[in-house]
Order: C-alpha cells, then structure tokens, then sequence
C-alpha cells in the first residue's frame, strides 16, 4: 500500500504486523511451580539429612513419646495426690515391673527354644531349595539359588547397619542400642513430670491466631498416637495367640519364639505380617511336617484378613486408614533413614503427622474433638 509523503513523494506504508506469538502463560505459571517444587524438595532433603544426622537423638525422643503416651493414664491420676516427679518415677516403676513379670513367665521358656529358632529356619529354607532344585516343575538351578542366598543375606546385613550408614560392628551397635534406651528412659521421665509445664510454654509463645489450632492439632496427634498404640498390641495379642494355637496344635514346636516374634511383627503394618507369617509357616515345615505348615500357613491368612477387613478399621477408625502404598512407602523410607527403629516408628509417626495436617487446615472444629488423655 503507497501513501504520500511531506514532499509529494510516494512512501509505502506497511500494514500493522502481528508483535510474535503471544506468551503463553501456562508455561510461566509451569515454571514458578517448578521453582517452588525444586524449594521445597531441597528443604525436605535437608530436613531428612538433618534428621539422620540427629538420630542417635531424635530416635530416643520419639521413643519417649510414645512411652510418655503409654504412660499417661498412670501419671495423670497419680498427680493429684503426689508430686508430678513422684507420679512420673511411680509410671515408669509400674513399667519396669510389668515387663520383667512378663519377662519371668515367658523369657525362661523362650531361651530353651530360641537357640534353634535360627538352625530351624535355615533347615525349613534348606529344604525349600532341596525341592525346588529337584522336585519343582521351575527349572532352578542350585547355583542361582545359593547366590540369591548370599544376596539376601548381605542386604539383610545392610539393612541392619544402615542406622548410621556406615559399617559398625556389633559391639558398637548394641552400645548405640544401650546408651539410646537409657537416653529414652530418661527423656520419658521429663516428659511425665514436666510435658504439660512445656506445652503451656510453647503454646503462650505461638501468635495468639494460631494458639486454637496448634492446640486442636496436638489434641489430636496425642489421641491418634494412643489409639495407634493400643491398637497395634490388640491385633499383636489377637494374630500371636491364634498361629501360637496353630502352631501347637497341629504338632509344631518353637511355639513360645513365634508368638514374641507375631506380636512385635503388628507394629510394622503389612511387611511384620509377611515376616511373621513366613516364620511360622518355616517352623512349622521343620518341626511338624507339611502337614502343621500347611495349617499354619491357612490360619495365619485367615487372620490376616480378618484383622484387615473387620478388626483393624474397627480399632483404628478412619483416621488411622492410611493407604497400603503410604504404609509400605513409609515402612521402606524409614528403615532406609533410621534402619530398624526407622521401620518401627515410621507408619505412626506419618499417621500423626497426616492427623495433624488435617486438623491444621480445618479452620474449625468439625464435631468432638478426640480426647488427648484416653
């Protein structure tokens, strides 16, 4: 297109263009997300790095947590009529003395069996690969199976010394094990005397908007806490004497080893049943025949289900109804952190965590709130 110019000239005048595609913003708002996820993981790593780093520390406090929890309902009473310091060393005395009667009932017995728990296992697995080797229609070959052997047994050998990820021997680790017990005891009875005197400190320092909701929050970290505990020594009480009663009855030995190692298994959801479950069908192979495994085996099944479908969601509630892939990813990144007191305390710790979370975006309260001394 041709127009004139100032002096009569002829000046071509080019129609307006389009500036260029116009930016999209979804790849902007892509972007600040992305900055903000990579912020975030760098903190949580830090976190976790921390955390490990502390853990000859953070392992015995939440330990006593939990014992603070279980002892509670022993202190509380006990604080109107003593003093707290009293009451807390009366809790702790009343512990002490439950576990060594139980230890006198059950540990004598035990000991007379314990010495061939290992020998009876490894017969059980040395006869699974005698059968697969000759008598299965797989084609296995023995050597595949002794390398698998020596792979399980050095992960195994891993897993138990990745607490501080590195090589310690076990006089190193029983003494960690030791000195992080007495750490725990010790935490435990500050915490009875004094948790409340330290909750009504921290809670005057928080910002008087969010005193209500820190308040619900830890309300309800400390009754899902307590129905975690209980809930896992019901169901630790209900599988171990049904495959103990399996066990005995269909004319397998190690009755008393299997039933310690059922119940400890219930505070590790899922992977605990699968160990316990294994065991007890191994011991059963070894010292009953085909026969008792087969019924262990049956019977530790139905228990399972039974826990899984009826008892478990009626002892736990829906705010313990973690999903299985949260249980099983929680259970493995504990250990993987913490090694074996990572696997114990992983499953409810996340569930107060994810308890706490709720309640904290809850701007009010929706019903009762759950009683933090039951």
């Amino acid at each position: 297109m041709r127009g004139a110019g100032r002096d009569g000239e002829q000046v071509s005048v080019v129609p307006n263009a389009p500036a260029g595609p116009p930016v999209d913003r979804r790849v902007d708002r892509l972007a600040a997300y992305s900055w903000r996820l990579l912020v975030i993981g760098a903190a949580a790593l830090a976190a976790l790095w921390l955390a490990r780093l502390l853990s000859p520390v953070l392992i015995p406090a939440v330990v006593a947590l939990f014992l603070t929890r279980l002892l509670t309902p022993i202190s509380d009473p006990l604080r109107r009529h003593v003093r707290p310091g009293l009451a807390a060393l009366a809790a702790m005395i009343a512990l002490v003395g439950v576990l060594t009667g139980i230890s006198i009932l059950i540990v004598p017995p035990i000991a007379d069996e314990i010495a061939s728990l290992e020998e009876t296992v490894t017969l059980a697995i040395d006869d699974i690969e005698e059968w697969l080797v000759s008598d299965s229609p797989f084609e296995v070959s023995r050597e595949t199976i002794d390398r698998l052997r020596e792979q399980a047994a050095e992960r195994f050998d891993d897993f138990l010394r990745s607490s501080r990820g590195q090589v310690v021997d076990g006089v190193t680790l029983v003494a960690e094990a030791i000195a992080g017990l007495l750490l725990a005891i010790l935490f435990t009875f500050f915490l009875l005397r004094d948790g409340s005197k330290f909750a009504v400190w921290l809670h005057k320092r928080l910002a008087p908007a969010h005193r209500e909701p820190a308040r619900r929050a830890a309300t309800r970290g400390w009754f899902i806490l307590g129905r975690y505990l209980r809930g896992a020594a019901f169901l630790g009480i209900v599988e171990s004497i049904a495959i103990g009663i399996a066990l005995f009855a269909s004319g397998g030995g190690l009755v008393g080893p299997v039933m310690i190692l059922t119940f400890l298994a219930a505070f590790v959801p899922i992977l605990g049943a699968v160990i316990a479950g294994v065991t007890a069908v191994l011991v059963g192979l070894v010292t009953g025949g085909v026969g008792t495994a087969v019924i262990v085996g049956v019977v530790a099944l139905a228990v399972q289900q039974l826990d899984n479908d009826i008892l478990a969601p009626w002892i736990y509630g829906r705010a313990l109804a973690l999903h299985p892939v949260v249980i099983l990813v929680s259970v493995v990144a504990g250990g993987a952190l913490f090694g074996i007191p990572g696997t114990l305390l992983a499953v409810p710790v996340v569930a107060v965590a994810v308890n706490v979370a709720k309640e904290l975006r809850e701007p009010e309260p929706t019903g009762q709130a759950p009683s933090g001394t039951t």
